[in-house]
């Protein structure tokens, strides 16, 4: 099975794109090829001028950690670990001390709308809550490439509209690109660009919001 076939694509810094399409389409399988986590058999992958797929397992790791940040459909919080020890993830992965960490962890569960909530697990948290966590966590590091999975599929479709609004409103910048891969049509109208795949391969763009 070719799960991504002759795809081209180009993706910009101040974009919010939306990968759309039937589930086998290829979708994630094409970000964890963007995202340095699945080597692709053939072809390039470019960030910011450089092939990715040509670094060494230590320089991807460091990709990976410093360029790319990921929000699993599942969120994938550590359960006995709190809202702010989740976010802090990253920071201590990169040597920063613990307190530090915790204190700009801190800072990150306010900008995405959880002040004083650090000290809870993310078990005592509803749905929209530990999506949250889960974003403050993918930027906390400041990665230029935000990709978000299903970011809406477990939420009712007020929340999943809100926290996407929130995601272009406050975390989109001309420094950051995010692609996100959903099947949600409610929340077409926030991309500025749409991208249908089927078959693994891209058949077609749509422009999104003006």
């Amino acid at each position: 099975m070719t799960a991504v076939d002759r795809v081209e694509f180009v993706a910009h810094f101040g974009e919010m794109i939306f990968i759309v399409g039937p589930s086998g389409s290829g979708k994630t399988t094409f970000l964890s090829m963007i995202s340095g986590i699945l080597r692709p058999d053939v072809g390039t992958v470019v960030v910011k001028g450089v092939n990715i797929w040509t670094l060494s397992t230590d320089q991807l790791a460091e990709f990976r950690l410093n360029t790319i940040g990921f929000v699993f459909q599942d969120y994938h919080l550590f359960s006995r670990l709190t809202s702010a020890e989740n976010v802090a993830i990253p920071l201590i992965l990169k040597q920063h001390h613990w307190e530090e960490s915790i204190t700009e962890a801190e800072k990150f569960l306010e900008i995405v709308g959880l002040k004083g909530r650090g000290e809870i697990l993310p078990v005592k948290l509803s749905g929209g809550e530990q999506q949250r966590v889960a974003i403050a966590r993918a930027i906390v590091g400041s990665p230029e490439i935000l990709i978000l999975d299903e970011p809406t599929a477990s939420l009712d479709g007020d929340t999943g509209r809100m926290i996407i609004a929130f995601v272009k409103e406050k975390i989109l910048n001309q420094s950051r690109c995010i692609l996100i891969v959903t099947h949600d049509a409610r929340i077409n109208e926030y991309a500025d660009r749409i991208v249908h795949m089927e078959d693994g391969r891209i058949t077609g763009f749509d422009k999104g919001a003006e």
